[in-house]
């Protein structure tokens, strides 16, 4: 299985239910680890972990299939998406003029410990000025990563050049609080 066979069954889904398909992301992904794991039968794992592999193709694709949910409603007012690692893995110098700058706008500054990017997964931000929008920290489980969601949220309201970014957390995970 691949990300490509996500989009398709997400598309299926959509035919079903419009607008709100993102409900129905947890449903989708029971229905892809059916696919995953025929498809996994054919080649297993070295360890022979079903359940081991299926987590890590879910985390790997979870984030690039919200990208791919809220793509065209975040372009149709002229934002943009950028994923977390491509600002955080890339030297700045490498990085292209808006990219660079996008980065510079969310930097959260620690003093003497320097200034640190948030450990988002999602940048949403205006193309025309470089200011970031919205973060959003896109995790399997609840568990996963709720409080440094929260810690981020913190920290970026304290500086007034970050005050403003909203910060969202996504789970498809449906664990009650």
């Amino acid at each position: 299985m691949k990300f490509q066979d996500l989009v398709k069954l997400y598309e299926h889904k959509k035919a079903k239910y419009g607008v709100e398909t993102f409900k129905h992301v947890s449903e989708l992904l029971k229905e892809a680890k059916e696919f995953h794991k025929k498809d996994w039968q054919k080649s297993p794992t070295p360890n022979k972990d079903h359940e081991q592999s299926w987590r890590a193709f879910k985390g790997k694709n979870l984030e690039k299939l919200v990208v791919y949910i809220i793509k065209d409603e975040v372009e149709n007012p002229g934002l943009k998406v950028v994923d977390g690692n491509t600002l955080e893995r890339t030297n700045s110098k490498n990085l292209p003029e808006e990219l660079n700058r996008v980065k510079g706008n969310l930097f959260i500054d620690y003093g003497e410990f320097g200034a640190h990017l948030p450990d988002v997964d999602i940048i949403i931000y205006n193309p025309k000025n470089y200011k970031v929008i919205a973060v959003i920290s896109s995790k399997v489980t609840l568990r996963e990563r709720i409080a440094q969601t929260g810690y981020w949220k913190i920290k970026l309201s304290q500086d007034k050049i970050t005050r403003h970014i909203k910060v969202f957390f996504i789970t498809p995970d449906k664990t009650k609080l």
